[in-house]
């Protein structure tokens, strides 16, 4: 009997903290602050804008500093919008795996892992990336500081 009692009382408590960590992770996944579904939401849209070689919307979110990192070099907000309106670069689609992002004061870092399919000098590529964004806040309006491609090893 006391066994018994012991194993309903084991059971109980497990099931309860496995409930909790179920809620908590839930908790986790939906616990994304206006400010940050925001960021996101900006992300997509950029991956978007790069598609459509949508120059006027991405001249608008890029800030004049902006640094752009490539496996090919890194240059400004000039050659980017360049590179993306003549073609040199066509970022066709962008699959969006993971995203997570940190607001530090008026800083966001937006983390994508995602496999980009673009055409690259005539040539089209799909390569697995881990891109860091990072946005700054001024004026109230969110601009990209920073974008980095970082070509992500994977196993076949």
């Amino acid at each position: 009997m006391k066994k018994s009692i012991f194993v309903l009382f084991l059971f109980a408590f497990v099931y309860q903290y496995s409930y909790s960590q179920q809620n908590e992770v839930k908790a986790n996944v939906t616990g994304t602050s206006k400010a940050e579904q925001k960021i996101i939401q900006l992300s997509k849209d950029k991956w978007q804008w790069m598609s459509d070689k949508n120059v006027d919307a991405l001249s608008n979110l890029f800030h004049a500093k902006a640094v752009f990192v490539h496996m090919g070099g890194s240059w400004g907000t000039e050659q980017e919008l360049n590179v993306i309106k003549s073609g040199g670069i066509w970022y066709k689609k962008a699959d969006i795996h993971e995203v997570s992002v940190n607001i530090i004061d008026k800083t966001a870092i937006l983390l994508n892992r995602i496999d980009l399919l673009a055409i690259v000098g005539g040539n089209e590529v799909t390569n697995p990336f881990m891109v860091t964004e990072v946005y700054i806040k001024q004026k109230g309006k969110w601009k990209l500081g920073s974008l980095s491609f970082t070509k992500l090893i994977t196993q076949s």
